[in-house]
This record gives C-alpha cells, structure tokens and sequence, in this order.
C-alpha cells in the first residue's frame, strides 16, 4: 500500500509550515491559523501545485468537535432555555440570506438555478459542494464561493472581534499536554475516534466534528472529562484548518477569479449586513453578550468559528448551538427545496 505522501501534499506542508513560522516569529495573531491559510493563499493562486492532506486534515477537525464537547458541562446545559429566545431568530437568518443571495447569483452573476441556491445557503462548506453536485449545479463554483466565504470570515472577524468589541484574542487555548492527565488524554482521543467514525457510519452530517463533539460531552458530563483539549492539539486543528482554506483556490483561472472570486466577496457584504443586524438585534434584546451574538451569526464553518470562539474567550457552548442549528437547517432544507429547482434549458 502506497503511504508515502505524494509531491504536492509535501509542498503544501512545507509552505504551510513557512507560514506558520514566519507569522509566529513576527508575532501575529493565531499564527498557525493565518499563516498557513495566508502562505498557501499565495502559492495556490500564484500557480502552484498545492494538494489537500485528505483525511490527515479530516483526522485534525475532530480536535474541535472534543474542544466543544468538553465545554459542554452541567453549567452550560443549565443556560439553555436562555439560549432559546437568540436560536429561534436562525430560521429567519437563513430564510432572508436565500431571499436575497438566491436572486444575486442567479440575475446578477448569471449562475444557474440550482448553481444559485446551494452557493447561497451558508452552510458546511464540502456538504454545499456535494449536495449542489448532486443537484446537478456547478462543484467549481460552489467550491470558489463557499471557500472565499470561509476565507473572509477568517480575515474580518478577527479584527472585528478585536477592534470593535475590544475582545484580545489571547485567551489560552488549552493546557499543555504535560498538565492533563493521561487517562483523560486517552478518553479524548477514544470520543474523537469512535465519535468520528460512528458517525461516518450512521451517516451523519459533519461526522468529524459532531461525532467526537457528542461523545466527549457525554464524557463530560459523566465526570470522566474535565479540560479541553492540550494546547499543542489545538494548533495542530489551526494548521491544518488554515491550510485547507488556501488549497481551496489551486488552479484558480484569472476568469474565474474576476467572475466567480469577486460575487463571492460581493455576496459576503450582503452576508456581512445580514450578520450584523442579527447580531445587533440579540444584543440589544438582552439575549446575549456583543462578542457571543457576533460570533453566533457570523457565516463562517463550525471549526473555523470554534477556533476563535476559544481564542476570544466566548461562551463556546453558545457559539456553536447557533452554529449547529444554522447547519442542521440549511443540510435538512437544501434537498427538499433544490427538488422544486430544474436547470433551465438554456443553462
């Protein structure tokens, strides 16, 4: 059996690894977040031949579904029905986000039908993919939008976060390795394992993240857990979380960069006012604490938006039940209405 890594994926490890250093030795924010997604960025749209880490890179995601399920604890259960009043406003979030992105990709940047609807939805960005491949849309375009989504999401909200909530980003991550006991490390590594691939085989949507996140809140909250995560498994999640952003945009064409790259960055605006409305309202309805109603709403993916929940130092638990919430709708939704879209025959 071949394992030996091929060409490319040693390429894209070593330009992340660059990047990673040189943005830590300068002291930048979350350097192995940004400094892989930057790096790769430049070398992917510069013509270089970048690859995925495949299930490498599946394997790192379960980091954070345990990093949520380990703060899932009694406390957290008993915010709840607080929770409930900020949940109920997601349905009509997502409903206004098709409303008007629908519309915006289909007249305005002249996508197909079904094309429009599944690069609107903000959901998970591979379940958008294969869904609207399956429905028969455009996987290129789909990829395009969605990763440059993700991608401005990981660029804005941190200075968002930091200049106009005054939050540092500089919250501890988690304990070194050295300080958790190692009955509870082996746990954590049991929860992502067998809630990963559990939930691979009961055909669960976000089975890397989902699947470790329920078994180790069931650890949890069972007293068999107690910590999150080491720090050292949290920045090995960034790594490879920032890397994959930035190979996103391999063998990117100059026509699909002016067409298709530029409605993505045009639709984050409408996504950014949408986002910010939502949040403004569930602040100044008392339901939450500016930082958790920014990070709750904002359209980004569940690792990508758990890794700055945990650095900004929010209430996780709060962050991600929106997040959750935001997906099941849009995954649930999506086949059902996409069965009433046919592409034209002119498309």
């Amino acid at each position: 059996m071949q394992i030996r890594p091929s060409k490319p994926t040693i390429v894209t490890f070593c330009t992340a690894a660059a990047g990673a250093g040189l943005f830590w030795l300068l002291g930048l924010p979350l350097p192995f977040l940004f400094g892989p997604m930057a790096f790769c960025l430049l070398v992917a749209l510069g013509g270089g031949k970048l690859s995925s880490f495949g299930q490498v890179s599946v394997a790192a995601r379960t980091i954070l579904g345990v990093a949520v399920g380990t703060s899932i604890t009694p406390e957290v259960l008993g915010q709840l029905p607080q929770m409930a009043g900020s949940v109920a406003l997601m349905p009509l979030y997502v409903i206004l986000i098709g409303i008007v992105g629908v519309p915006f990709f289909y007249k305005v940047c002249g996508f197909d039908l079904v094309t429009s609807y599944y690069a609107a939805m903000p959901g998970g960005l591979q379940d958008m993919i294969i869904f609207g491949q399956e429905a028969g849309g455009n996987p290129r375009i789909l990829s395009l939008v969605h990763a440059t989504r993700v991608l401005v999401i990981v660029i804005v909200a941190p200075f968002v976060l930091t200049y106009l909530y005054g939050a540092a980003l500089t919250n501890p991550i988690g304990q070194p390795a050295s300080d958790i006991p190692l009955h509870e490390l082996a746990l954590m590594v049991v929860a992502a394992i067998v809630g990963w691939k559990g939930g691979e085989r009961i055909g669960l949507f976000g089975a890397s993240i989902l699947g470790p996140m329920i078994v180790a809140a069931a650890m949890t909250l069972g007293g068999l857990i107690h910590t999150r995560p080491p720090a050292e498994a949290i920045l090995t999640a960034q790594f490879f979380i920032g890397s994959s952003i930035g190979v996103h945009y391999v063998g990117v064409t100059l026509r699909e960069l002016r067409q298709v790259v530029v409605s993505g960055l045009a639709f984050m605006l409408v996504l950014a006012v949408l986002a910010a409305m939502f949040a403004q309202l569930v602040t100044a309805l008392g339901l939450a604490q500016p930082v958790e109603a920014f990070l709750a709403f904002a359209p980004g993916g569940q690792a990508e938006m758990t890794v700055l929940a945990i650095v900004a130092g929010a209430d996780l638990g709060f962050v991600i039940a929106h997040h959750l919430v935001r997906i099941v709708l849009v995954i649930t939704g999506a086949p059902v209405i996409a069965r009433f879209m046919r592409p034209r025959p002119e498309d």
